[in-house]
């Protein structure tokens, strides 16, 4: 087996003492830029790799990033999740930084899970995301000295740094779209009412009603788990009305696609008997033909990686909220109801 290359190594092999040999690699500017080119060629050619623990201690620094997703379960296999945190892993990697990852539900526990991280000194910082109204989770980072970014907003009464989709704006005009298309029964599957982007959702869908002079019929509204079983349940709920809706809305897309599964086991025709829509654009969508609204979750991953790392480096953000603007993504699942 090959000896683990190390400082002693590079000492030998290059005739300097151990500490330059150290401080060239730490890239001190004592160091004179001959000594440090032979000492960094000699380093890679040996195949050394620093002792990452040592760094750390040292530099009084995890070099890591917490994420604590609050769900659990098949919940996991959201696509939602997987672009957030592809897009939070690729740039931290661009800062030579790693994602400790982990996974909590909602409950009296998920806050224990943050203490373990800020207390036990584990990250350099953390990022939050699926905000609630008051969110317990922010509350507590607030009181801390640990930086830390969020992926929505919340109602509390506290300034932290944040980037969030105005879905309130969006689902104002998905709603209005399928209310020019003809619509006027349109079916609205909500988030969980304790998640914060859950009012800003229904609270577009209920304007463009209202604009519209309609009467928001809160029977058209049924609340889901963002999950398909979720969506299931509320569709089948939808769709046995006396009166069921010729369009559903739904507050993301895993629920919108079960809408058209149990919409298409019914024998309706998805764009012709029953309109869908739903929020996110995950890569399944285009190929059910799924009207959308789009955020470009793994694009939110990396700004929030980005804006975290600024944080822990001390260097002041320029904008501390962010506000992006969903784009509407008119696909082949909504179309005039039928007679019109």
């Amino acid at each position: 087996m090959t000896q683990r290359a190390t400082l002693k190594t590079i000492a030998a092999q290059t005739g300097f003492s151990i500490t330059t040999v150290s401080r060239a690699l730490a890239g001190y500017n004592d160091v004179a830029p001959s000594t440090r080119q032979i000492i960094l060629a000699t380093a890679e050619d040996l195949g050394y790799y620093p002792n990452l623990t040592a760094r750390q201690l040292q530099k009084q620094r995890t070099d890591t990033v917490g994420l604590i997703l609050p769900t659990h379960g098949p919940r996991y296999s959201d696509p939602y999740f997987s672009a957030i945190i592809a897009g939070i892993g690729d740039e931290l990697a661009q800062h030579n930084m790693d994602l400790l990852l982990s996974t909590q539900p909602p409950g009296p526990d998920e806050l224990s899970a943050y203490r373990r991280m800020v207390e036990g000194g584990r990250v350099d910082g953390l990022i939050v995301i699926r905000t609630r109204k008051q969110d317990d989770r922010i509350a507590y980072l607030s009181k801390t000295r640990l930086p830390f970014v969020v992926f929505g907003r919340s109602d509390l009464d506290i300034d932290f740094p944040y980037i969030d989709e105005d879905s309130e704006m969006g689902f104002y005009h998905l709603t209005t779209y399928l209310l020019s298309q003809g619509h006027t029964r349109i079916g609205f599957i909500s988030a969980p009412r304790e998640l914060m982007f859950a009012d800003f959702r229904f609270a577009g869908y209920r304007h463009a009603l209202q604009e519209a002079g309609l009467f928001c019929d809160m029977q058209y509204v049924v609340i889901g788990d963002l999950t398909r079983k979720g969506g299931d349940i509320a569709a089948r709920q939808l769709l046995s009305m006396p009166s069921p809706p010729t369009a559903i809305i739904a507050a993301n897309d895993l629920m919108a696609l079960a809408t058209i599964s149990v919409a298409q086991e019914r024998g309706l025709q998805i764009g012709q008997d029953l309109s869908v829509a739903g929020f996110d654009d995950i890569p399944p969508s285009d190929i059910f033909s799924l009207t959308t609204l789009r955020q470009p979750t793994y694009d939110i991953g990396r700004k929030l990686s980005n804006l975290l790392y600024q944080l822990i480096e001390g260097t002041p953000l320029e904008d501390r909220h962010i506000l992006l603007k969903p784009e509407l993504i008119i696909r082949g699942s909504t179309r005039p109801p039928r007679g019109v």
